[in-house]
């Protein structure tokens, strides 16, 4: 839709200074919010779409987000600032005056319809474009407002996995999923919405009312929209997923605040969300399986759920780290490989372990899973079972994976490039302060 209208958007992106400062991390593609905001301009401008300008919003001098604006002046692109309102969401009169709204930056826009999109919910959306339509509104220009949503999905129950699953997936947030009590009064019918869109509204409606007389919108609900529910074509299968992800939220969360990027209230949010979904972490085959082997081993160990459902381990050798050791257990299981065999040569191994540790000054000779990968992809050249075994990557993606401690950065990237579902314990292999 939006290429058919190209000519006529210009995309804003908002990302939150807070978030900037926090170093907050996609959990779906595993980058900061920062670095996203770069992506998401090149992949606009990939499609031919007019990125307009940046907001940095809720902005109170953080220095990090003043480095990142002053690179996203260096790189051409436009910055504009938004500030914390005293009183927000809950004090209209002073957040619709000139010491509310009014003292954010006006975002200078050149075409009819502006698209505010951003890194990830909480970033600021919905407050840029409610002081847009008061810096408009002061510039006698009458704009109107709508978005798109995806969750919750107003037409799903409220404890429907699917909508809990988007409360585990803000649980830092502190999203609650709630009945809209506007749309409730308003038409008599019950709709599925959140406490931040709730709370907004009647600062939407006072602007709306200031620009033109009267709001189009008589709830939260109105405002949005949203066909996700009317696109389910098997109801199972999407509760399942959704309780699967309520059980792998849970584990980011915990690993999250054992790295102290979240407090605990997010972890003990989380744990509420599984008892209201009915699901525990028994209910992931490779958490079991992993902490099982771990025990046997008395060593760090990982599994590999196949997609046949069989579960597939790997232990810590002086060779290979768990994971790395998972990941050829599996691919040798999908390829009906004998475990037996041997798909790298110790011969091939060691003398990546001497350039690891004497030349480029790891501590760890182990190999990691991409250093695994590439080894294998040597040795596929002249032995046809590794050949065999490399073939196999592709069936990796959607698995699910475990890990009894938490992995570092290369291994965590290299199975999210596989398409593997990894899900950590939250604790470390060594007692170390400091990890890569």
């Amino acid at each position: 839709m939006l290429m058919q209208l190209s000519d006529q958007v210009e995309i804003v992106i908002v990302i939150n200074a807070t978030d900037i400062e926090k170093s907050k991390v996609r959990g779906d593609i595993g980058i900061t919010y920062d670095a996203d905001v770069l992506r998401l301009i090149d992949a606009f401008r990939g499609n031919g779409l007019y990125v307009g300008s940046v907001v940095i919003a809720q902005y109170s001098g953080q220095a990090t987000a003043d480095t990142f604006h002053k690179r996203l002046e260096s790189l051409g692109v436009k910055v504009f600032l938004h500030y914390p309102i005293e009183g927000y969401p809950s004090n209209i009169p002073h957040i619709v005056s000139d010491e509310g709204f009014g003292k954010n930056e006006y975002v200078e826009t050149t075409r009819p319809l502006v698209v505010v999109t951003a890194p990830g919910p909480g970033s600021g959306k919905m407050a840029t474009c409610l002081s847009q339509l008061y810096h408009e509104y002061r510039r006698g220009i009458k704009a109107g407002y709508a978005k798109f949503e995806t969750f919750p999905i107003w037409n799903l129950p409220l404890k429907h996995p699917v909508n809990l699953a988007y409360e585990a997936a803000t649980a830092d947030l502190n999203d609650v999923n709630m009945i809209d009590p506007f749309h409730l009064e308003a038409y008599n019918e019950t709709a599925v919405n959140y406490n931040r869109d709730v709370e907004a509204f009647p600062v939407l409606n006072a602007i709306l009312e200031k620009i033109s007389g009267t709001s189009p919108y008589k709830s939260p609900t109105d405002m949005g929209v949203n066909m996700a529910g009317r696109c389910i074509i098997d109801d199972d299968a999407c509760q399942e997923a959704s309780r699967q992800e309520i059980i792998r939220r849970y584990f980011h969360t915990m690993c999250d605040q054992r790295l102290g990027r979240v407090e605990e209230s997010a972890v003990v949010k989380l744990e509420l969300l599984m008892s209201r979904a009915g699901v525990s972490v028994d209910d992931r085959p490779v958490v079991a399986a992993a902490l099982k082997r771990a025990e046997m081993t008395e060593m760090p160990a990982a599994a590999i759920e196949l997609p046949d459902g069989r579960v597939i381990t790997g232990k810590t050798s002086s060779l290979l780290g768990a994971s790395a050791a998972a990941l050829l257990n599996a691919l040798k299981a999908l390829g009906g490989i004998d475990h037996k065999i041997l798909l790298i040569s110790p011969n091939v191994i060691e003398p990546i372990q001497n350039l690891k540790t004497h030349h480029l000054g790891n501590h760890n000779p182990r190999l990691h899973t991409d250093e695994v990968l590439i080894a294998l992809s040597i040795c596929a050249t002249l032995n046809p079972v590794a050949g065999q075994a490399l073939q196999q990557l592709s069936k990796l993606r959607d698995c699910e994976a475990h890990s009894t401690v938490i992995l570092s950065a290369v291994d965590d990237s290299t199975f999210r490039k596989l398409g593997v579902r990894l899900t950590c314990e939250p604790r470390y292999q060594t007692k170390k302060l400091f990890h890569k």
